[in-house]
């Protein structure tokens, strides 16, 4: 290595702190299509480490079970997944498609007697999953990126063309 590059690492291994903490500060803004409810939202979920009490609240509103109205707290780290995942994929404001985030143990017993893909203890009754989809990017692309994140589980549903992502244990699969 000689002395200009060693120099020019030492500049940039300085400079990447402060660009690391300007970027902590930034506002962290998601926007979704819910697929069934036709619902739109936008919002700013979390400024620098703090999480936006009124915004939380109302993209759990906007996750709820849309065939009960039930609605629970869903885990903030779901939010910072999918705010991770549309930066992975260059998607950084674009909506994301939602088919299916909180369930209520009513509406998972339901689609357990009707699909086998349906998890007992569903992370979606806990508040820590999302069934996915973005328009324009093909759902291998999404699964890849989620995968490569190593933020929890990954499902690849490619016949109905979803991503499921939660913010459970590390692991994969394809239905």
């Amino acid at each position: 290595m000689n002395r200009r590059h060693f120099l020019g690492l030492a500049l940039s291994a300085t400079a990447m702190p402060v660009v690391a903490e300007r970027q902590s500060h930034r506002p962290r803004i998601l926007s979704f299509h819910h697929r069934h409810t036709g619902e739109k939202v936008k919002v700013t979920y979390r400024v620098g480490n703090a999480y936006q009490r009124d915004a939380l609240q109302m993209l759990n509103d906007f996750m709820r079970d849309f065939r009960t109205d039930d609605v629970v707290a869903l885990d903030p780290k779901l939010f910072d997944l999918l705010y991770d995942l549309n930066r992975r994929l260059g998607h950084p404001q674009g909506p994301i498609e939602i088919l299916s985030a909180y369930r209520s143990p009513r509406t998972n017993a339901m689609l357990r007697r009707t699909s086998r893909r349906v998890a007992r203890n569903s992370l979606h009754m806990q508040g820590k999953a999302v069934d996915i989809r973005y328009p324009g990017i093909p759902a291998r692309w999404v699964r890849d990126s989620a995968i490569s994140l190593n933020q929890g589980g990954v499902g690849f549903y490619p016949r109905s063309d979803f991503v499921h992502v939660d913010t459970g244990e590390v692991r994969r699969w394809v239905a």
